[in-house]
């Protein structure tokens, strides 16, 4: 098999520092597109995964967020060398029940559409995590995880469209189908949580709370859109939210952040009818209580919301319009840009609870790390 050779960061073991290595990444196949990653999102979704929350075994390659250029194209890939593209981790093929049902994130055949591993240096597979390992200078994946990017938007800015922007603005739009008008919380404003603030706010949500532990994250919120912002654990949290939401509870709850005891809460604040939307996810043994005979007796509604319902030939497009027309902010989200071998300092300031996103530039020279 052609392999190309590249350098990467690996996880050799859940919890460690990653590594970087030189690996050998499989050639594209026909239906497959080889791409140059100029510029990859930290998720929490990759904090999560290198803590060892959801499994998997190493070694492996994260990243999942990218923007790039197509290098080699699979001859019945639809690209073509040299075209801008974002990669999501959402890999489908396109004539399942699920992806019929346009839920291309469900895809029932996944596993056939597989990338073969890459390999180190003495012949041992390295997978590519969540479908993709672009912590690495260029990725071989299925052609369906791919869209096509304009000139007007940067490879930074179309990284977060990937994933983050996609899962928050689709669970607003796509999962919950929110209607103008309503009592919203979002419960959690991370990377997530202000693009379902972003989201209600373009839709014309009447109230829009966020709700964070931290004030950094609350005020950022209200440049995204939050007309209350909400600490949980202040000593009247209760009655406050109750007098933002007129007394109701909220129409719409949006769990942008991961663990049982947050979806206990999100799920505590709604009005009678009212929609809890999971668009945060938590570790496999988190299992969240949830009080089903108040679901019942209220006729509330809990819905799971993977990658927003996305469907990217529909989605990106609708994004990338909200971004040229302004109605979509993607520069304010981003925080610092870090070489390939300054990761691990870019995973740290993204574990510390910052809202901003962290971007790794793989094919940028390597800079010195910063003091500690």
């Amino acid at each position: 098999m052609n392999t190309t050779l590249i350098k990467a960061a690996v996880c050799r073991r859940f919890g460690a520092p990653l590594q970087i290595e030189q690996l050998h990444l499989p050639a594209p196949s026909a239906t497959q597109v080889q791409v140059q990653v100029n510029a990859c999102a930290i998720c929490h979704s990759d904090i999560m995964y290198l803590n060892g929350a959801w499994g998997g075994t190493p070694p492996l390659v994260l990243g999942h967020e990218i923007a790039g250029r197509v290098t080699i194209a699979g001859a019945e890939s639809g690209f073509e060398v040299g075209t801008r593209v974002l990669v999501t981790l959402m890999r489908s093929c396109g004539s399942c029940i699920t992806c019929r049902q346009r839920a291309p994130a469900l895809c029932e055949n996944t596993a056939a559409l597989a990338t073969p591993p890459l390999h180190d240096a003495q012949g041992n597979a390295v997978y590519a995590g969540l479908n993709v390992g672009g912590f690495a200078e260029q990725i071989t994946v299925a052609a369906s995880q791919v869209a096509a990017l304009p000139d007007f938007v940067s490879d930074a800015e179309a990284a977060l469209l990937a994933c983050g922007v996609l899962t928050g603005w689709g669970a607003v739009k796509n999962t919950a189908a929110l209607p103008a008008g309503m009592n919203v919380a979002v419960v959690g404003c991370g990377g997530v949580g202000l693009n379902c603030l972003q989201a209600a706010a373009n839709t014309g949500a009447d109230v829009l709370c966020a709700i964070d532990l931290h004030e950094s994250k609350l005020q950022l919120a209200q440049q995204f859109g939050a007309n209350h912002t909400l600490d949980p654990t202040a000593a009247d949290a209760a009655d406050t939210a109750l007098r933002i939401s007129n007394g109701r509870g909220f129409d719409y709850v949006f769990m942008a952040a991961g663990g049982a005891k947050v979806v206990e809460y999100a799920a505590g604040l709604l009005a009678p009818l009212g929609t809890l939307v999971l668009a945060g996810m938590q570790a496999n043994e988190d299992i969240p209580q949830l009080n089903t005979t108040a679901i019942a007796h209220y006729q509330q509604r809990v819905l799971g919301s993977k990658m927003g319902g996305a469907n990217l030939a529909d989605d990106i497009p609708q994004l990338l319009h909200c971004y040229q027309e302004g109605r979509l902010k993607l520069k304010e989200l981003i925080g610092e840009s870090y070489a390939l071998e300054n990761i691990n300092q870019a995973l740290a300031v993204a574990s510390s609870g910052s809202a901003l996103k962290s971007i790794i530039l793989p094919t940028a020279p390597a800079t010195p790390l910063a003091a500690a």
